[in-house]
């Protein structure tokens, strides 16, 4: 019997480069803390639910415009893009700064038989650092983290969107394919 087409999307390579960051010490103790601060938040959470969401909407994208960015390399800036947030809401960092240093430990703590190259260590890096304000001539997952990040807010279905100081121009009022 064959498997169907797509039983396993990632190799089991990208899954274990994705399990070392989700249970890297780092990441593990910014996150909770991260969900704690949150815990009570109306608006857009930072959770593993909106870090998939821009990750699936980013992939969706490389595969659109046909960039050949790959799953490990948009999966992995997605899943550490936000994780500097908790800094920004205690100490005033911006989080894409803070986040991009948490990210670079973490990238640089990875086995030689994980790791990414300079230049995808790079890649990530920046894109973390620019997923907040899209500058004029972005790197290709810069972009598409950017805008995998703003296309997962449903806005339009926010039951606190009317509360929320988030530019009225950046809020998803519709649904968008």
């Amino acid at each position: 019997m064959s498997e169907p087409l797509l039983a396993h999307p990632a190799s089991s390579y990208d899954n274990k480069r994705l399990s070392f960051i989700c249970n890297h010490p780092l990441y593990v103790s910014f996150y909770q803390r991260l969900e704690e601060l949150e815990k009570d938040r109306v608006f857009c959470r930072h959770q593993m639910n909106h870090l998939l969401d821009v990750a699936r909407i980013a992939y969706i994208l490389d595969l659109k415009m046909n960039l050949g960015i790959g799953q490990d390399l948009i999966y992995t800036a997605a899943l550490l893009h936000d994780i500097g947030k908790c800094r920004q809401y205690e100490e005033g960092i911006p989080h894409e700064i803070a986040g991009a240093g948490i990210a670079g430990q973490i990238l640089e703590d990875m086995p030689a038989d994980l790791t990414f190259t300079a230049d995808e260590k790079e890649q990530i890096i920046t894109a973390i650092k620019g997923h907040r304000r899209l500058k004029e001539d972005p790197e290709p997952l810069e972009y598409l983290l950017y805008h995998g990040d703003k296309l997962s807010r449903p806005c339009f279905s926010c039951p606190s969107e009317q509360k929320c100081n988030w530019d009225n121009q950046k809020k998803n009022k519709e649904l968008r394919l």
